[in-house]
Order: structure tokens, then sequence, then C-alpha cells
């Protein structure tokens, strides 16, 4: 009798123990909105959503070395909230409905505290409306085409106002007038075109033709004659991916005279400048947020605890750069806000976090939920050398703000808007 009493007391304990949430030995569960709400003994499960597959698996492999490098700093430093990070990276293969996919899995399934990724902007606005839906939290750690204002996202990577605006302003005043555009199919391609239209408006140059290429395409003989015939002061080179990458060096092949390229991503992202033969990048201007070559204190520092993890890694690009700071941002708004809970950490980034990147300070911009940043202008020569010409300090992501009147602090309307909205 005395054995079976105990039997019941201890099966009525386990009852109790259920019904208020709780587990024998550990804390209540209450995951929820996309965070883990996980006992402190458990990691804080972080979503990492790149290509490391197909056409763009170039940028997406180095996006989630940077990951896990941030990720090492902060479990050797103590973790957050004193529990170490676990990142969960499914390969979105490079597709966007394999994207949209594995974005709702790791919502919904996995219930991730964040997600940093993707990579192309199609993908990114196909799985927006996922986290705004499910009071996710996602970062966006691209150099992009600018102007989404959703209260889930974050963006860390350069945007216009940061990139096209000085580059043109700065060739505007080497004599460039005239300027023609390459650049792809879809959404990223054509709003950075309408964001190169504005600038040449703005520092009286004209684009004297244009041409959005399919992703599939890797031939580029009939865009070279249509330059060729246009004959501008400047290239806008703006392929995407490596299919379209191989532009570079059929331009080189058969261009005539010495033109000069410009973009905000080519040499940074997909690093043509070691992967092509010299001089197949020659005379290009890139406006970015961060390339390896940049040689400070801070960033080298980066390289080291880089190629410490990954010695074999060919190069660390801007892209790679705003996925580590996208990480260590949010994990500073955790630690502030006390909870992996993501409208808290929201708020916490709303409060304008900074942190010491590689590239130099970066800080949130709580009305647009873009980042302040350095922003660089380098040079590419014939041998392929790359120097700096100009460093504008803390250049503000204010477009949003001041054309539009966002203020993501008090609203949000959860939409992307281009300069000729």
């Amino acid at each position: 009798m005395k054995k079976l009493t105990a039997m019941l007391l201890g099966f009525a304990m386990l009852l109790s123990l259920a019904a208020c949430g709780g587990q024998p030995g550990g804390t209540q569960n209450g995951s929820q909105n996309g965070s883990s709400g996980a006992a402190t003994n458990e990691t804080i499960k972080i979503g990492v959503l790149e290509d490391l597959s197909g056409d763009f698996a170039l940028v997406g492999n180095q996006k989630l070395h940077a990951a896990q490098v941030a990720v090492e700093e902060i479990n050797k430093a103590g973790g957050v909230l004193g529990r170490q990070l676990e990142i969960i990276a499914p390969d979105a293969q490079s597709d966007t409905d394999r994207t949209v996919e594995m974005a709702r899995k790791l919502i919904l399934e996995d219930q991730v505290a964040v997600v940093m990724g993707p990579y192309t902007s199609a993908a990114r606005e196909a799985i927006r409306p996922l986290f705004e839906d499910n009071g996710a939290l996602l970062f966006y750690n691209n150099q992009y085409e600018g102007g989404v204002a959703s209260h889930n996202v974050f963006c860390t990577g350069a945007v216009p106002e940061q990139q096209v605006l000085p580059l043109v302003e700065y060739l505007a005043g080497e004599g460039a007038k005239t300027y023609y555009i390459l650049t792809a199919d879809y959404n990223f391609g054509w709003i950075c075109a309408d964001w190169f239209k504005t600038a040449c408006d703005q520092y009286d140059s004209e684009i004297v033709g244009e041409e959005f290429v399919p992703l599939s395409v890797g031939q580029f003989a009939s865009s070279i004659s249509k330059i060729q015939l246009a004959d501008p002061d400047v290239l806008i080179a703006m392929p995407v991916g490596n299919t379209q990458t191989a532009f570079y060096e059929q331009w080189n092949a058969t261009q005539q005279g010495d033109t000069p390229m410009c973009s905000t991503g080519a040499l940074v992202q997909t690093y043509e400048h070691k992967r092509f033969a010299a001089p197949a990048l020659n005379n290009m201007y890139v406006t970015t947020n961060y390339l390896e070559e940049i040689d400070s204190e801070a960033s080298n520092a980066f390289k080291d605890a880089w190629h410490a993890m990954f010695p074999d890694e060919p190069y660390i690009g801007e892209e790679a750069e705003a996925e580590y700071v996208g990480v260590h941002l949010w994990a500073k708004a955790v630690e502030q806000a006390g909870t992996t809970e993501v409208e808290a950490v929201i708020a916490a980034l709303e409060t304008g976090i900074s942190i010491e990147a590689p590239s130099g300070t970066v800080t949130i911009d709580p009305a647009t939920h873009h980042c302040i940043r350095d922003i660089y202008l380098v040079h590419c020569d014939e041998q392929h050398n790359v120097s700096e010409i100009r460093n504008w300090k803390a250049v503000a992501p204010d477009w949003l703000s001041k054309s539009k009147g966002i203020d993501l602090t008090k609203s949000s309307p959860n939409e992307q808007y281009t300069p000729i909205d």
C-alpha cells in the first residue's frame, strides 16, 4: 500500500509540472514570436539562411562563415544571456522557392530567435511577409537597392545613398557625363538603375543606354556591341552571380579603349579581381562598406580571426562583413533587452545600438532600421591592384526618413520604396 501511495504521489507531481509548463530540473518554456524560450542550460538558436550551393554560393559561403566567426567570438566570451549560440544553416541553394520553404521552417519549426539572410533582393522580398506575419526577426545583411521599411527587418549592408550618390558625385568631378547601365534583370537591378538615373540627374549627367540581363545569361557579345556603340564615359557594371560575372573576361577580350567601369558589388562580393586574370577588372571604381584590402587594426584583427577558422577562404567581402555585423548587433540588443523575445529586441535595436566593426563604427539608425556606416571608394588598376581613393565617415542611410517620412519607431508601412515612387 505504501509503494502504491508513493507511485500515485509521484505521478501527481509530474502532472502538476506538465500543467504549469515546467520540466523536472528545468524552467518554464515561453517560446513565441520566433524567439527561443528554452531553459538556461540550452542553446539559443539562430538561423543563417544563405546560398551554400548554386549560382550565389561564392557569397553565400562567405556569409555563413562570417556568422560562424561571430558566433565563435560571442560563445567564447560567455554567450548571450549566459547561453551559447547555435547556428541552424539550411542551404537555400540559390533558389527563391527553396529560400521561402527554409525560412518558414526556421520560423515555425526550429523557432529560431533571429534569421540572418538571404542573399538576393528577390529572395528577401519573397520571405519578408513571413517575418511580418509571424512576428519574427530578419537581419538582411547585404548591400542592396534600398527602400525596405519593415518593423521586422534590419539591414546592415550599404544602400544607394551611401554608394550610388557618392560614386556618381566622384565620377562627375572627374569629368564623366555619360553612363551605360548593364545589370541583372530583377528588382535589385531595376531599382539600382533608377538610383543611378536619379544620381545622374543630380550631377548633370546622362544615361545613354541600359540593359537588364537574366540571371541565367553568361554570354555577352551582343551586350558588349551595344555598349561600344553607345560609347559611354563610364560603364555601370552590375552583374549578379557566378554566371553573369563572366561578363568581365568577355569585356576585357573585346572592348575598344580603356572605358572606366563602376559598381556597388564588383570586386567586393565575388572577388573578380582575384578570380579573373588581369586586366579584366581594369579601371573599376567601387563604393563599399568593406573589402578585405582595408588595412586597419580592426580589419586586420577580423581577417586574422577569420583565417584561423577558415584558412582556405579565398576572399572576405562586403556581404561577409555585413553578416558578421548583423550577428553582433543582434547579440548586443538581446543582452540589452535581457531576452530573445522579438519585440523587446527590436525595441533595443531602435535605441541606436553601435558596435566597433572591421569597417569602423556601425550604428543602427532607429528610424530606418538601416546602418550608419563608413563608406570606402576604391579603384582597381590593370594589374588588379586595389587602392583606396576616399573614405566617407558615418554616412547616414537617411533617404527613407528624409524623402518618405519613414520613422519605424512610430509606425511601419512594411513596404519597399524606390526613388521614382
